[in-house]
């Protein structure tokens, strides 16, 4: 099939030959010299001893710009090899590079924790004023944040041991995870009695087929390949998490949400507060889950029935299609999301083909340097497939409004991240559910958006409970494959209000999110940004295209403040207060109200 926009995207013009890429090698080498160059900087600086305000002032903007350039080019490698994995997880020399990187990110943590060190013992009254008279700029929030971090952590040669160490310890267990993916093997008869072998990234997407029988066949063959691969995920998940507790014990953090707080910069009282909305607004998905049971026929609905379609509204729509619907949704909020959404399409920015190989899920990954994104996932056609396209370009329009502002203010957290993807999935999902015509594609399309709502107050909760429950258990000492799926299991018929008949044991196994090393507890920041964007996108059909300025100036101090002081200033809401969670939640119910009435008659 002949497409208008590509279907795979285009690495050549980051760094040519792909993993075989001089050119990247040559990056990496660059960036090798410079953090030794740096790390030489920041070591004589100590061994020199007390030198005058000015000198210590120079000081700090040299390491300041060396420390923004690397950053840049790194976060640019990192998400390079990122891609060429994700295309091809058999890629041998990608996982070599990827190695690499690692081990440079390595280094480079073990510079910025002696620039942190540095950084600590400048005298106050040197420290503001440098940053006072203007050389850190906009990445003065980020560097200020850094000096009053390292008050917390251990002395600065044990933080820079313990990066050396992650490299192959930590960071390994996350990275021997994509290994046993690339290794899973699902098996499914076709038609004709043939047998074929799918990868994880084609055999999810059977999980929501219009075909009962389908998901119920998909989802055994899925939970026994997961179940099979338990042993295997069990060690990479203890190891990492043993990892990571003995690293905050040694630092003297007792509260295992004390880092993913800090990286979301948010407080634990916003964390309670939306938590708490969240359970009050529950009852009305509960009638919706109930529905769905009552139109399928059954008691209960069962795991994989939750995002599945109801009968056969759900039609399968090109790619070009969905392009082309998502650039004119755009473009009734903004012009210029539009514009840049129809680059990322006609450029190949995005890797949608569905093919083997591939590992599953989606994301978005930035190339700061080179002032683009890519985006990867596997389109067949679904209505979730066109949402994940929409939440992949906000994230891409996040960082393409921030890509003059410096490497350390383009630091945003991933709750804020999430914010910008899903005001980018409402404006598509919203406009979709008004200008169809056609019943039956109504309804798909509003039970698609119920189905988020689902998804973050509820399986996104399970994933939160598991996590904090499995940490609790860690620290007493390893935790079995079959303890595993018993608190997968009690996490999500908590999280599902008890609604669901067959649930998913091994989804700690399958899914990807639990096994990443740059951020724990890669769950909650979902749910915040789904509620924070959805009191936003509120505010943007409230006050129509005006309101766009104000959206990417929101966007644009996501690097510069934290969660609750962004939106002091922007939406004068206090989010450690339940008001503006309780209010986000409940634009849910609209939706629930209309589904309910459109099913009355089934």
């Amino acid at each position: 099939m002949s497409h208008t926009y590509p279907i795979t995207w285009e690495l050549e013009s980051i760094y040519p030959g792909g993993s075989g890429s001089a050119a990247f090698k040559e990056e990496l080498a660059g960036m090798e010299r410079d953090i030794e160059a740096l790390t030489k900087s920041l070591d004589d600086a100590e061994t020199a001893g007390e030198q005058d305000k000015f000198k210590i002032q120079a000081l700090l903007t040299a390491w300041t710009e060396a420390i923004q350039s690397i950053t840049l080019r790194l976060r640019e490698s990192d998400s390079f090899v990122a891609c060429l994995m994700a295309q091809n997880m058999k890629d041998g020399a990608a996982n070599g590079l990827n190695d690499r990187v690692k081990t440079i990110g390595a280094r480079m943590l073990g510079a910025l924790t002696k620039f942190d060190a540095r950084i600590a013992a400048v005298a106050d009254d040197v420290w503001n004023a440098w940053l006072a008279e203007g050389p850190a700029g906009a990445a003065a929030f980020a560097l200020a944040e850094r000096r009053e971090a390292t008050k917390e952590k251990m002395a600065p040669e044990l933080e820079e041991l313990a990066g050396d160490l992650a490299v192959d310890g930590y960071h390994g267990w996350g990275e021997l995870y994509n290994t046993i993916v690339s290794r899973a093997k699902f098996v499914v008869k076709e038609q004709d009695g043939t047998e074929r072998i799918l990868s994880a990234g084609q055999m999810h997407n059977r999980l929501s087929d219009g075909d009962r029988a389908v998901r119920e066949t998909a989802m055994a063959e899925w939970e026994r390949e997961w179940s099979d691969l338990g042993e295997l995920t069990a060690d990479s998940l203890n190891r990492l998490s043993g990892f990571r507790l003995k690293l905050y014990e040694r630092r003297g953090w007792d509260n295992v949400l004390k880092e993913p707080l800090a990286i979301n910069r948010m407080t634990e009282a916003t964390l309670n507060a939306m938590w708490a909305a969240v359970e009050e607004g529950k009852p009305q998905l509960v009638r919706y889950l109930n529905r769905k049971a009552e139109l399928f026929g059954i008691e209960k609905l069962d795991w994989h029935d939750v995002e599945a379609p109801i009968g056969s509204a759900a039609k399968t729509v090109p790619y070009d299609e969905a392009a082309d619907f998502i650039v004119e949704r755009f473009r009734q909020f903004s012009p210029e999301m539009a514009d840049f959404a129809l680059m990322a399409f006609r450029d190949g920015w995005i890797e949608a083909e569905d093919r083997a190989g591939k590992r599953p899920g989606g994301f978005c990954t930035s190339l700061p340097k080179s002032e683009q994104t890519r985006i990867f996932m596997t389109y067949s056609g679904t209505a979730s497939n066109i949402s994940t396209l929409a939440h992949e370009l906000g994230h891409a329009y996040h960082q393409h409004v921030m890509n003059d502002l410096p490497p350390l203010a383009q630091d945003y957290a991933m709750n804020v991240a999430e914010t910008a993807s899903t005001f980018a999935e409402m404006i598509v999902s919203d406009a979709a559910v008004k200008v169809t015509e056609d019943a039956e594609e109504k309804l798909a399309l509003l039970e698609d958006k119920i189905q988020r709502a689902v998804a973050f107050f509820m399986n996104i909760h399970a994933r939160f409970l598991f996590e904090t429950r499995f940490y609790a258990k860690r620290r007493e000492g390893l935790v079995t494959a079959e303890e595993l799926s018993e608190l997968m299991e009690a996490a999500q018929r908590e999280a599902f209000s008890d609604q669901l008949g067959a649930v998913h044991p091994s989804f700690w196994a399958s899914k990807l999110h639990f096994y990443l090393t740059d951020v724990p507890f890669y769950n909650f920041p979902y749910t915040f940004g789904f509620l924070f964007s959805s009191g936003i996108y509120a505010r943007a059909v409230k006050e129509g295209p005006a309101f766009a300025d104000k959206y990417v100036a929101l966007l644009r101090d996501t690097g510069r403040m934290t969660v609750e002081e962004l939106a002091r200033k922007h939406l004068g809401v206090d989010l450690e207060k339940p008001d503006f969670w309780r209010e986000a939640v409940a634009l849910t119910t609209e939706d629930v109200e209309q589904f309910l009435s459109m099913t009355a008659s089934r």
